[in-house]
């Protein structure tokens, strides 16, 4: 049976970069202690008031259709939200409920890019851009974030990569795999690129509440932005809550009524049981969720220091983010080889940075979403398999160990 040019355009780097972690879980499952540090699935539960107004909506028989750009009041309280940490104007016309920050970057692209097109993404990129580029039948453009750079991008750079046939600027911010920041000066240099070009900018910002070395700034606060900006977030990270799926789009009116045509044949709106919890989460600063800056930010350099003693490996301690990239160009293995005997070896499950592009190859992307004790223990079980290599290679001079910090 023949299938559509869809499935090619969906498949290949970004979707096998997770083959590790399916298989690290299936180890799991038949008993093998694995310690999973792939992907950023947060150990926290979601904030109590969250889950209480989730049960009380489902006990009050709240599990009909729900409108199809989401509760009017979830709306205002994101829009509110938005207003509230940029300081510009954003009312629920704004608003677009989606399942979850995935699904909305999915649909903004469909709403910017077609065929023909081309959409600017700084690389290393998250793993599942490419396919979402794919899908849209559009062109990803990559423009290199080089290490030397702390991976923050060079807007001079982006502007070489702009063609007649560029749609959008994507960023993510802040970063994933780096950790990387965003300035305020180095987004209004991409905003005057898309003032300047009339394009689109699309800004995934799920881990805004989760920064280190500056704070952060939303494209939404930048000026003369609300008419071509798009910006994606959810609570996924924020609220420790990914089995939700509860993200949401703001972005121009006219963006937001196209969307609403686009969920219409697509989702049909989202539970309402689901959004009753997501208002509580929004409506109010929960205290579960302000502690997830300090406790990210405590981890990561918990795991940094832990690394220190790792030969032929370097920990960068992020700015932002729930990860720790490990740069292991000096082990002598490629990230895919090391990911692979680190799990077979020591039961620690981490993602290769293949999948995410060639400026970061060489390096591991390390999760912090394990407890303390389980996050030391695998710092441990790195540093002990590092070690192994030398002695296996026969080095006898002092390991190349170090930590690069790049706050």
């Amino acid at each position: 049976m023949r299938f559509s040019s869809l499935v090619d355009r969906i498949g290949g780097r970004g979707a096998d970069a997770w083959t590790l972690h399916f298989q690290a879980l299936e180890q799991r499952s038949r008993g093998r202690d694995v310690i999973l540090l792939t992907v950023g699935d947060p150990d926290q539960g979601p904030p109590g008031k969250v889950i209480e107004a989730t049960i009380d909506a489902l006990r009050a028989g709240k599990c009909g259709y729900a409108p199809v750009a989401g509760l009017p009041e979830l709306r205002a309280a994101i829009a509110a939200r938005m207003a509230g940490t940029t300081g510009r104007d954003c009312t629920a016309e704004n608003v677009v409920v989606v399942p979850g920050a995935q699904a909305g970057l999915f649909s903004a692209l469909h709403l910017v890019a077609g065929p023909g097109d081309e959409v600017i993404v700084p690389e290393p990129i998250y793993a599942t851009y490419e396919a979402v580029i794919g899908a849209c039948d559009a062109t990803m453009v990559t423009v290199p974030l080089s290490p030397e750079r702390n991976f923050h991008p060079d807007p001079d750079t982006v502007a070489r990569a702009i063609t007649p046939r560029t749609r959008a600027i994507w960023i993510n911010n802040p970063h994933n795999p780096t950790g990387a920041v965003l300035s305020r000066p180095e987004l209004e240099a991409i905003a005057e690129l898309c003032r300047r070009h009339d394009l689109w900018l699309i800004a995934d910002e799920v881990y805004a509440t989760l920064t280190y070395a500056r704070p952060p700034v939303s494209v939404w606060s930048l000026d003369g932005m609300r008419d071509r900006a798009i910006v994606v977030s959810s609570l996924s990270k924020s609220h420790a809550a990914p089995g939700f799926r509860l993200g949401w789009m703001i972005a121009d009116p006219l963006v937001a009524g196209h969307m609403f045509n686009l969920l219409l044949c697509m989702t049909y709106g989202g539970p309402p049981f689901i959004q009753e919890g997501a208002l509580a989460a929004v409506a109010a600063d929960l205290p579960e969720a302000l502690a997830m800056n300090g406790i990210y930010r405590r981890r990561a350099a918990r795991l940094v220091s832990g690394l220190a003693g790792a030969p032929g490996c370097r920990a960068l301690s992020p700015e932002g983010g729930m990860f720790v990239l490990l740069d292991i160009r000096q082990s002598g293995l490629s990230s895919k080889d090391f990911a692979e005997r680190l799990l077979e070896r020591e039961g620690v499950a981490a993602l290769s940075c293949d999948g995410f592009g060639p400026s970061v190859a060489g390096h591991l992307r390390l999760s912090l979403t394990v407890p303390d004790d389980a996050l030391d223990e695998a710092g441990r079980r790195i540093v002990r398999f590092a070690r192994s290599l030398v002695r296996r290679a026969g080095c006898s001079q002092s390991p190349t160990s170090g930590v690069r910090t790049v706050l």
